[in-house]
């Protein structure tokens, strides 16, 4: 059962604080009155350290399952009964089950949402809420059922173009692993008493280098990882290292455009379901991914709260495409800022997708190059003292 912390006024105006179970908020204010106190605010705490989150395809397929029967009308406990009833991993079905639970105790379903901690995306809740407020929780399913789709396709399009250059940079790390600690050293013995030419100094010093202090050498690698990973955990080094992803060539670029993309989208999901455009900022801000861009929207909020347009607040945030204003401008003048939105967002979906697949052509040919490069150089170190002996076996010979 949800717990909330509520503050209250008590009959002779004393204010009194503090948290109470209820199956929802209105039963909350049910069991206070009984006892002289009347709600002036209930807010269902969230338990922020769940850690069951549910996987995009798994959130689009509950919405899109939900929204199906809930248009043929379906109850709601009756639909998430169903769903529940599946062939599903034992994590997810114990989610419905708890939504199913506070469902029967009276809790809407964004309450039951909640009350699941991190489990389901704010966004997802926030629409979820919006549509049960205006009676077309069936509509807001089946939208968010296609925005988890196109942010899954988009995902895993993604990590597919990465899929080649990972391979690419695992295949230059064991040949030079095996160059170094294994071809190298094989001929060291060939090369004893005679003055060695530079590049086969080089190799030989990496390739001792490497069979001496390789292991600390892969510790030393690991701590720092750690040690880098712990730090941009932080959220002051968080917001330096968002605010230079932006600054990388090409790779700023893509990243601009998804984070265009995905904000326009979730912006105009919130919008079309009668959320306050400012409300509808807060929540759009949140799944943008990048802290730097979100840590601007404070700007952006107030000067909407001045009266300026949507389009004149958007444009003082630095990370977004420059299209995405002039975009915004013309549906606001037209007043069709929706489909406006959605369409801007449609196009950003496939410029990432383009500009992802030019960069994984550029990154290509460009480690297969230092792949050669690296085989190229050990190749010649090894070479030149060898033609080195035949020299000199030659003079000998021929004195």
């Amino acid at each position: 059962m949800p717990v909330y912390k509520y503050s209250a006024i008590a009959l002779n105006g004393r204010r009194v604080s503090g948290s109470a179970e209820a199956t929802s908020s209105e039963q909350l204010a049910a069991l206070l009155r009984a006892e002289n106190l009347y709600v002036t605010n209930a807010i269902a705490k969230v338990d922020n350290t769940s850690k069951r989150r549910m996987k995009t395809t798994d959130v689009a397929d509950f919405c899109r399952q939900l929204a199906a029967m809930l248009s043929s009308g379906i109850m709601l406990i009756r639909a998430m009964s169903i769903l529940s009833k599946r062939d599903l991993k034992p994590q997810t079905k114990k989610i419905y089950e708890a939504l199913i639970a506070s469902l029967q105790r009276g809790s809407t379903l964004s309450e039951a949402m909640t009350a699941q901690g991190r489990t389901f995306p704010e966004l997802l809740i926030n629409m979820i809420a919006a549509g049960e407020s205006t009676g077309k929780l069936d509509v807001a399913c089946a939208k968010m059922a296609v925005v988890y789709d196109k942010e899954h396709r988009l995902n895993s399009k993604m990590r597919n173009a990465m899929v080649y250059p990972a391979i690419l940079l695992l295949l230059i790390i064991v040949v030079v692993l095996v160059l170094f600690t294994f071809v190298i050293p094989s001929f060291i013995g060939l090369f004893q008493g005679i003055e060695l030419p530079l590049p086969t100094k080089v190799v030989m010093t990496i390739s001792d280098f490497l069979l001496t202090y390789g292991l600390f050498l892969l510790v030393a690698i690991i701590v720092a990882i750690a040690a880098l990973t712990s730090l941009f955990r932080q959220p002051q080094q968080r917001l330096i290292l968002d605010r230079m992803k932006l600054k990388i060539p090409k790779v700023g670029k893509l990243l601009r455009t998804i984070y265009t993309a995905r904000f326009a989208r979730t912006l105009a999901s919130l919008y079309t379901s009668g959320i306050s455009m400012i409300q509808a900022l807060q929540i759009a801000r949140k799944t943008i991914g990048n802290t730097y861009i979100q840590s601007q929207f404070e700007t952006v909020i107030e000067l909407l709260g001045n009266g300026r347009t949507l389009s004149q607040s958007l444009s003082s945030v630095n990370g977004f495409e420059p299209k995405l204003f002039s975009t915004i401008m013309i549906g606001e003048e037209s007043g069709n800022l929706e489909s406006m939105l959605e369409s801007i967002a449609d196009q950003y979906d496939y410029d990432s997708e383009q500009a992802s697949q030019r960069l994984v052509t550029l990154i290509e040919p460009i480690m297969i190059v230092i792949m050669a490069c690296i085989v190229a150089f050990v190749i010649i170190a090894v070479l030149l003292p060898i033609y080195q002996l035949y020299e000199n076996v030659g003079m000998q010979g021929g004195i």
